[in-house]
């Protein structure tokens, strides 16, 4: 029987030897792999944080004290240890364990998450809840080095350790977030690493301990200062000390006694402490340690050589999106990319291998990039803003205060907008429509394949202000691709089908499916093109000429694309004129795949046909 069957909560790991726990943590890693290659999920952050999340649960009272895990991604033996074993196998499924923390998941999970640098002002916010409560457990933030470079990490530390409050930081220091960490402080905390006289002074402070014959209490008090006092000397504990903390480290994030030694010690010091850890992403895992970046997130994939089991016979909107942007910036040297620490998962990497001076990866600071952006503008320069639709959330006001107030020529490129495979909630692009549209100065357009995106981003680089583009994760609809760029007029539709009695506007990845429902009814057919601005002639037309339309979209309803044409009717007078919205309710989605949650929420074909008969038949 494997160890790992016998752990059904935390407190089951306390019966368990050091040595037994080494074998726990070999059959988590072979748990996790066996699992993420069938399911698909964050292999490489998982495979690197086994020996560490054993070695809190392993210390901690779990039924007391509390674990926040930023980002939440590496959170897979976690959930193993926590009672969630026999349904690990349905992990990032529907119906089945998230990829990331949820509260309503597990009593174990103490705050959820899916964006980075949070957990230190969540940590910092239930420990002064404790002390205001009067009591005395441990809270204990876990947060990336990546993850630290957030601003909202920064503030987070600085009030930390203002207040002086009992709270506990592990800093998880693997050199590596989705893309390669960037960035002054990521120089700065892995100096450690490069710095031979420090390694070599601690060795031998090692060795001296070792072959002392009897270790007392003072001497090893003594040796541990001495270790502690070279280690200030070349590492960047200082910089944590004038923030307030208590610094320890760097501990080997996979030697089970050095971990489990330094937090039975750490946890009982007073006032805030953090932990500097070191550990290997994908560790255990061959293929996942010499290419930590593709086995960060994947789909499903062979165990034995690492490819994927499922791949994309036509070329993604990712793909277009940066293989015409390399072809534009060819042609115009203002044209610069910029994400946040998402090179790869942007489609800008091809961008950055040709024209390394003119890609920038801010590293996991949305905030910054967006402003960053505002800088080059107002220079002269194009910049390109890659950034995933749920993550631009965290720039909302950066992209109206520093963009759109200045009418600033920056183009947006906001990927996986829409319902997103795996990851749930925290990840699903479904709000960007709303939250964008009614910024004044913006443009926003969705194209309904990937030769409109093309064009589409030829536009946007044309346009005189700011302007966004949005499509899914998704394969593109294989259709042909135009030799030549055009630049559409900005808040033109184009109608794809004329019919009789039934307009039906569409957006973006709902054009297609929509398109064979107007085919079914004998319907017109507008792609709508631009959420902003709408083409009110087209709109207006149409709706006094049919009577009766329907308006499809993949975001949520509230703030979408129906709620600016119901908008423009009644401005016109048209009020009274049967209309159906479409798109996705008010609530945060479940993880699933993208034809499951399409398909429960209605939105493809057979759903927007079945909703639009039934609503023919009732109005």
């Amino acid at each position: 029987m494997r160890y790992l069957d016998r752990i059904n909560s935390p407190k089951d790991l306390k019966n368990l030897s050091i040595g037994e726990l080494s074998h726990l943590a070999s059959e988590i890693r072979e748990e996790i792999i066996a699992t993420v290659s069938k399911t698909g999920g964050h292999l490489a952050p998982n495979l690197g944080m086994v020996e560490l999340t054993i070695s809190l649960h392993y210390v901690l009272n779990a039924s007391e004290d509390k674990i926040i895990w930023d980002v939440g991604h590496q959170t897979y033996a976690h959930k193993l240890l926590t009672g969630r074993r026999k349904k690990f196998s349905t992990l990032r499924q529907y119906q089945g364990l998230s990829g990331f923390p949820r509260r309503e998941e597990s009593r174990y999970d103490a705050f959820g998450t899916g964006h980075s640098s949070t957990s230190i002002s969540a940590a910092l916010g239930m420990a002064k809840a404790r002390d205001l409560k009067g009591e005395g457990n441990v809270i204990l933030a876990v947060i990336g080095d990546a993850s630290l470079s957030g601003g909202m990490a920064f503030e987070a530390l600085n009030q930390a350790g203002a207040l002086g409050t009992n709270l506990l930081v592990i800093l998880n220091d693997n050199e590596m977030s989705i893309s390669k960490n960037v960035g002054a402080l990521s120089i700065y905390l892995n100096k450690l690493m490069a710095t031979p006289l420090y390694n070599r002074l601690r060795r031998r402070t090692q060795y001296l301990v070792k072959k002392t014959p009897v270790i007392g209490p003072r001497a090893l008090k003594f040796a541990r200062r001495l270790e502690e006092g070279l280690k200030n000397l070349f590492i960047p504990s200082i910089w944590f000390e004038e923030l307030g903390f208590r610094y320890f480290g760097p501990v080997d994030g996979h030697n089970l006694i050095h971990l489990i030694e330094t937090l039975e010690r750490v946890k009982k010091i007073e006032g805030p402490v953090l932990v500097h850890v070191i550990t290997k992403k994908g560790k255990g895992f061959r293929l996942a340690e010499e290419d930590p970046a593709k086995f960060h997130g994947l789909g499903p994939f062979d165990i034995k050589t690492g490819k994927l089991k499922e791949r994309k016979k036509k070329p993604t909107y990712t793909q277009v999106f940066g293989e015409t942007l390399l072809k534009l910036a060819r042609r115009d040297k203002r044209i610069v990319g910029i994400t946040a620490a998402m090179g790869g998962g942007t489609g800008l990497e091809v961008f950055s291998e040709e024209f390394p001076d003119r890609f920038f990866d801010v590293g996991i600071a949305e905030e910054h990039a967006v402003t960053f952006a505002a800088g080059l503008a107002v220079s002269g320069f194009r910049p390109v803003v890659a950034i995933y639709s749920t993550f631009l959330q965290r720039a909302y006001d950066q992209v109206l205060h520093d963009i759109a107030l200045q009418n600033l020529k920056v183009l947006f490129v906001i990927d996986r907008a829409g319902i997103v495979e795996g990851d749930g909630a925290t990840h699903q692009g479904i709000f960007d429509i709303a939250y964008l549209s009614h910024i004044p100065n913006l443009v926003l357009m969705a194209p309904k394949d990937e030769n409109e995106l093309r064009h589409m981003l030829y536009t946007g680089l044309k346009y005189h202000g700011p302007i966004a583009l949005r499509y899914p994760k998704d394969e593109g609809k294989g259709v042909k691709l135009d030799k030549g760029l055009k630049s559409l007029r900005i808040g033109k539709a184009e109608i794809l089908r004329k019919g009789e009695g039934l307009a039906i506007f569409a957006l973006g990845s709902m054009v297609y499916p929509a398109l064979e429902v107007a085919e079914e009814l004998d319907a017109t057919l507008v792609n709508l093109r631009f959420a902003k601005p709408l083409d009110k002639k087209i709109i207006t037309t149409l709706t006094k000429e049919c009577g009766r339309i329907v308006i499809v979209e993949e975001g949520i309803l509230e703030g979408g694309v129906g709620t600016r044409v119901l908008e423009l009717l009644e401005e016109e007078g048209l009020s009274n004129i049967k209309i159906k919205c479409i798109g996705l309710p008010d609530k945060f989605l479940e993880h699933g795949s993208r034809s499951i949650l399409l398909s429960k929420y209605g939105l493809t074909s057979r759903g927007i046909l079945k909703t639009v008969r039934r609503w023919l038949k009732s109005a």
